[in-house]
């Protein structure tokens, strides 16, 4: 019997469910996820020959209160309706599968009928006929994330004991092998990131910059730049000292967040209490809504309210903090030529140029560029 034809979600549709946080260290690994989903499955095949298999995974962003509210998706599968199944969910709430994420026990299943974890609607919908199964947790640290299931052996004998402990050396395999896999994204993460706030750097804004820009014209579209720096920033400083002023910086990245929506938009921190957003496919119309949602969260934002651990009491800044926004598009204020390094410092210091110019008229203030 040649090996089954394993399926696996592409990478793309595997993110979702790796957006989980890591607190220990790993060696780092060079992981391709889809096909070392589809190798463990491969091997746990080889050594207990079965009719189906699948490892199927919550994802951490719709994880609800009670396991009725829990889904957990097929991200790599063999047999019948291998294929079909990726990207379906199970409820956490029923059959085995559930049993196992919910209890982070492994079971094993020879009598569907009398079994009352069986689960027979999945076979309803499938034209499939479970005669088996064993199924054990997956972990990432000590948090059960997923499940890994072989069903109905090839040969037709019921499972074992050491079937199932076979299949939970693959399962350990998995767990330690993503848990290396999120350690390398998030080490990658990191060295884009500024400490502070949690926006990109200003090396990764550089890098994305040039990026859009050959995109840009390569499709023909456009780009929008925000330069944006915090009004007043200094009488934080002044006033509770630079421990405040950080902590501003900090809140100022969380408004950011808030504010710009769009999914391929890049949000920095260029430097200071200076910041910049990258607006690809938008006009000057579209860029100076984004600046006045930016401008509008602002108004409505209190900075500094509360405990802080380097006060000695309740802090409760009355002030308002408000920004100047200047605002370029690529091509609107220059043309498509040059180098792609030119272009990209003349947009940059157009829309430096328009907020200094709000700035100096008064603060608190979109401009647009010459």
């Amino acid at each position: 019997m040649g090996a089954p034809e394993v399926h696996s979600l592409p990478l793309g549709d595997l993110e979702p469910f790796l957006d989980r946080k890591r607190y220990s260290a790993f060696a780092m690994s060079q992981l391709q996820l889809p096909s070392f989903l589809s190798e463990i499955l491969r091997k746990a095949n080889d050594f207990v020959p079965s009719e189906a298999g699948s490892i199927l995974m919550d994802r951490p962003i719709e994880r609800g209160e009670t396991p009725s509210e829990i889904l957990l998706y097929f991200v790599a599968a063999f047999g019948p309706s291998g294929s079909a199944l990726l990207g379906k969910s199970l409820r956490a709430d029923r059959g085995v599968v559930g049993n196992v994420y919910r209890s982070g026990e492994p079971y094993l299943m020879s009598d569907p009928k009398n079994d009352p974890n069986f689960y027979s609607k999945f076979d309803e919908d499938h034209e499939f006929r479970t005669t088996g199964v064993v199924a054990v947790p997956v972990r990432i640290e000590r948090t059960v994330c997923g499940v890994l299931e072989l069903l109905n052996r090839s040969d037709g004998e019921p499972y074992t004991e050491r079937n199932m402990q076979m299949l939970e050396i693959f399962a350990r395999y998995t767990s330690i092998s993503i848990e290396n896999l999120l350690d390398a994204q998030r080490a990658t993460e990191m060295a884009r990131r500024d400490d502070l706030t949690g926006l990109y750097n200003d090396r990764f804004f550089h890098h994305r910059l040039s990026e859009d820009l050959i995109r840009a014209d390569v499709t023909r579209s456009t780009i929008a730049l925000l330069f944006l720096d915090i009004d007043n920033f200094k009488s934080v400083n002044d006033t509770h000292g630079h421990l405040a002023g950080s902590q501003v910086l900090k809140e100022f990245g969380w408004l950011l967040n808030r504010a710009v929506t769009d999914e391929k938009s890049t949000l920095a921190r260029y430097g200071g209490d200076e910041f910049v957003v990258i607006l690809p496919d938008h006009d000057l119309e579209m860029a100076c809504e984004v600046a006045t949602r930016i401008q509008t969260e602002l108004a409505n934002t209190q900075f500094l309210q509360g405990s802080f651990s380097w006060s000695e009491g309740p802090v409760y800044w009355r002030q308002p903090l408000t920004a100047s926004i200047g605002v370029a598009v690529y091509p609107h204020h220059l043309p498509r030529q040059g180098t792609t390094d030119l272009k990209k410092n003349l947009l940059l210091r157009a829309a430096d140029l328009a907020m200094y110019r709000g700035k100096e008229n008064g603060k608190n203030q979109i401009r647009i560029a010459d």
